[in-house]
């Protein structure tokens, strides 16, 4: 292998002298090139915008910049309506709130009829089918859903192959501080459902559960549990897209068909996998069940269904039951009140299932079947769930 440079050796002069001859060359070519051109002006950028911008007094400023829509409005969670936005001779369209009660709020824009995310929020709503964003108007450390300085749990995220769904899919799981696998005695465990067009992440991205049960803890307002978060779709062609939402969950059959096969995933995959790898308790009496609107329906069919397993039930805006109870709810009498520790039932006096939920307390009742029926403001919302969650989860396991 030759290891030396293969380029012929000038002595410096002669090397010095072919250099400036083929400078100058090149000078009368160059001469005549145009000069260099400065790159056309670009249109200038849009005004420096913030959105969302809450104020001290908790108002909330939204603003979305759209020269070429004719109508932008921007819809709030927990507000009936979607408020128009103004539009100012930037192209920047605005609202702003009256002073908000301290929580999360979702939201999103209108343009046009085209629902969007706020493009300048890096805080988004995960949900299988609406586009959202979250504003924080902050409160008090005393709110349970406030990130305070105690210790924190953790979240844990795992991934599966269904053989009974057939799908890929996933659960959260929450252990409290000071998770021990080790423990002498196993933690009681609570199993907490979404509601429908939400991810298994909904209790944990939204909801803030997890910040929830700590600072409940901390307080010693709350056993130390684990939660586990399953994805709540025995039939995920039921949160499918349709041009009238929720159309699929309004088929009956679907409907049935998602929460069966929901029930034997949880009981054949979801909770074996749980109680091989965590320090829980497999007895019915540290057992809990959970969940909002089509979660909250689940918890009710699965939870009074099957008492050998769950001795504490929480119902939040259930939705999704159908009228004949008596065929979803075939063996459920009065001898339940022995075996349940707490039978839960709320929902928002402005929720357009509060009649549903009415109904079935009432059926509840007509059975000798105790509960602990709740009504309290508000929409179907997660402002409402975060309250129901952080007063139902200091009753369990006590």
């Amino acid at each position: 292998m030759r290891h030396h440079s293969e380029t012929p050796f000038f002595p410096r002069a002669a090397h010095l002298y072919l250099v400036w001859a083929m400078i100058a060359a090149a000078l009368p070519a160059l001469a005549q090139q145009p000069a260099p051109q400065r790159p056309p002006a670009q249109p200038a950028p849009g005004p420096f915008i913030v959105s969302p911008e809450v104020a001290a007094d908790s108002r909330v400023t939204f603003r979305f910049r759209d020269p070429n829509a004719k109508d932008v409005k921007v819809a709030l969670e927990g507000r009936a309506k979607p408020f128009d936005m103004q539009k100012d001779a930037e192209g920047v369209w605005s609202f702003t709130t009256e002073p908000l009660e301290p929580d999360f709020y979702g939201y999103s824009f209108i343009a046009d009829g085209v629902s969007l995310a706020d493009p300048l929020n890096p805080l988004i709503k995960p949900n299988l089918l609406f586009a959202g964003s979250v504003v924080h108007v902050p409160g008090p450390s005393s709110l349970a859903w406030e990130m305070n300085d105690v210790p924190h749990g953790v979240i844990h995220h795992y991934f599966y192959k269904s053989q009974i769904i057939g799908d890929q899919r996933d659960y959260y799981v929450y252990t409290p501080p000071g998770y021990d696998p080790q423990a002498k005695e196993p933690y009681p465990v609570l199993y907490l459902l979404h509601g429908y067009s939400d991810m298994a992440s909904g209790w944990t991205a939204v909801g803030r559960a997890n910040v929830i049960l700590d600072n409940l803890i901390a307080e010693g307002k709350a056993k130390p549990m684990v939660v586990v978060m399953p994805l709540g779709y025995g039939a995920p062609e039921i949160v499918k897209r349709t041009p009238q939402f929720g159309a699929a969950f309004r088929d009956q059959a679907l409907r049935q068909r998602n929460y069966d096969r929901f029930r034997e995933a949880l009981f054949q995959e979801v909770m074996p996998a749980v109680e091989r790898t965590y320090r829980v308790s497999t007895n019915r009496e540290s057992r809990a069940i959970a969940g909002l609107s089509m979660g909250g329906a689940e918890t009710l069919l699965v939870g009074l269904n099957n008492l050998d397993r769950f001795a504490w039930v929480g119902a939040f805006s259930a939705g999704g039951l159908g009228e004949d109870l008596g065929h979803q709810f075939p063996s459920l009498d009065a001898s339940a009140n022995s075996k349940l520790h707490l039978l839960w039932i709320s929902c928002g006096t402005e929720d357009r299932l509060i009649e549903p939920n009415r109904k079935f307390h009432q059926w509840l009742d007509s059975k000798g079947i105790h509960s602990r029926y709740i009504e309290t403001p508000g929409m179907h919302t997660w402002m409402v769930w975060r309250r129901n969650l952080s007063s139902f989860a200091p009753l369990l396991f006590r």
